[in-house]
């Protein structure tokens, strides 16, 4: 996701460059390259027995936020749900494949198949052809990672679909499918028109192992606008492969903020704590969205020493984005028998 390896190159061999000069009879001046800024070291890892007084008000903020009033809220409890409680939010996601907003259907739809609850199938066959086609494409993922693959080859189709939501979405499936027959159908969609799609497109290619949306991902991990890079980094991550970690770790001196702190959670799926002292600082902030990427950042990251800094962003008021982040972030955590363990 970012096309930095020519500067990378000449800056770790330490080369100089002649500095430019028209004038013959000049000597020429040799100009020493700065190195890359290096981003702030994580402080040691201070072992700590996680609180079970704050894994329950995790849950329960969770528990909350999915029945809450706003759709886009029951989504993203949807998500945080799955990440941070695993197979055991089942009872929760299976009610929100009978909610009236099919966003909301679409997102529990996503989080049966991600975790492959066997109770959700016969409510996922029923929605087969839910009124929004939508849905319908995360009812095919659930389906095939349940192990009914009928309706798989629908995605051919809907790749080519005229709605760039649909073929966005579709390729977000192809990829997180795994199926290698995927490439075909991806390939075509890193020429399509919408940016988005060809975004999504270079993700998933990346997740099967596709060099094309390796390249991709990382030239626009140093787009000139925050959101490119901060979707690439996430997309590079995603794969949990550890060479793109040099990438990932280019952003965490990134000039925006926001930027630094995508780039700590991607380093934090690759098992890197580099981007600690990053989400730590940002907790801070006076910006409830910067808050609110520094409780994912640290739960990606896993320390247990953490949970104090999450614990108190749990109580915040401002925000329930930033709550439910922080929610996701603290069952995220890991006792450190376990994480000796891994």
């Amino acid at each position: 996701m970012s096309i930095r390896w020519i500067f990378a190159a000449v800056a770790l061999c330490g080369l100089t460059l002649p500095a430019c000069n028209e004038n013959k009879g000049h000597t020429a001046v040799e100009r020493e390259i700065p190195a890359p800024k290096e981003p702030p070291l994580p402080p040691p890892v201070r072992a700590e027995r996680l609180d079970p007084v704050n894994q329950a008000a995790a849950r329960k903020e969770l528990e909350t936020a999915i029945v809450s009033s706003d759709p886009i809220m029951r989504m993203h409890a949807i998500e945080a749900a799955q990440n941070g409680m695993g197979a055991s939010s089942k009872a929760l996601i299976l009610a929100r494949l009978k909610d009236a907003e099919s966003p909301v259907r679409f997102a529990a739809a996503m989080a049966a198949g991600q975790l492959r609850l066997a109770d959700a199938r016969d409510e996922l066959a029923g929605l087969i052809n839910d009124s929004d086609p939508q849905v319908g494409l995360a009812v095919r993922y659930a389906l095939h990672r349940l192990g009914d693959t009928r309706y798989t080859k629908d995605l051919q189709q809907s790749a080519k679909d005229p709605q760039p939501g649909i073929r966005a979405n579709t390729a977000m499936i192809l990829g997180m499918l795994g199926e290698p027959t995927g490439v075909r159908v991806l390939r075509p969609m890193l020429r399509d028109y919408e940016d988005a799609v060809r975004l999504q497109a270079a993700e998933a290619l990346w997740r099967l192992g596709d060099e094309a949306g390796l390249k991709t991902l990382v030239s626009l991990s140093s787009s000139k606008f925050s959101d490119d890079q901060c979707v690439a980094l996430l997309g590079l991550a995603g794969p949990r492969d550890r060479r793109v970690l040099g990438h990932i770790r280019a952003g965490l001196t990134a000039y925006h903020t926001e930027v630094q702190l995508v780039a700590a959670r991607a380093a934090g799926m690759l098992g890197s704590d580099m981007g600690y002292t990053v989400a730590a600082d940002a907790v801070k902030s006076t910006d409830p969205r910067q808050r609110h990427l520094a409780a994912l950042a640290l739960g990606a990251i896993g320390r247990s020493d953490a949970q104090g800094m999450l614990a108190e962003l749990l109580k915040e008021r401002e925000s329930q984005d930033v709550r439910l982040a922080a929610a996701q972030a603290i069952l995220q955590l890991q006792n450190p028998a376990s994480a000796a363990g891994n």
